[in-house]
């Protein structure tokens, strides 16, 4: 990614409700992204809320047609890493990166990914409850930490 390129990554537990009301307020928010010049956004691919993202920013791209948009997932790095992993769905993304720090195990190799993929975005979206225990909510917390952009759908209501 180019250093003027704007970027937002999503991150939400692996099980989320789907309202009617989510995706409302989701593509409101993403397209208010695209508004701002957002092109690039990052995807994990393990939870229903990073699905909802991606479905929403590919059903804006094909029919807004703006073909600048760039959906990247990012593989955590597993150490001897000689396929994708088992949860790995292929989908239309149009770049595949493995963003991440160094771990030693790999529930902490999917954290430190997420981590860089926060470095790397200007707004992120989350569905993040405040569960301790909940690597989405860790997430989050590194990205207030970092003084992100946030939209925390779990929080907000319009």
């Amino acid at each position: 990614m180019s250093e003027t390129e704007k970027v937002c990554s999503c991150f939400g537990h692996f099980d989320v409700e789907i309202t009617d009301e989510l995706k409302r307020r989701t593509e409101n928010e993403i397209m208010k992204a695209i508004q701002d010049s957002f092109r690039v956004f990052l995807f994990g691919g393990r939870s229903d809320f990073d699905d909802l993202v991606y479905d929403i920013v590919t059903e804006i791209k094909t029919r807004e047609q703006i073909s600048e948009i760039k959906r990247v997932f990012c593989f955590p790095l597993y150490k001897q890493l000689r396929k994708p992993p088992y949860w790995f769905q292929r989908k239309e993304y149009e770049a595949l990166e493995c963003p991440t720090k160094d771990f030693d195990w790999w529930y902490t190799s999917i954290y430190y990914r997420n981590c860089a993929m926060i470095d790397q975005s200007d707004l992120v979206l989350f569905y993040a409850e405040p569960r301790e225990n909940s690597g989405a909510y860790k997430t989050y917390k590194y990205a207030v930490k970092k003084h992100k952009d946030i939209i925390n759908f779990a929080e907000r209501k319009e």
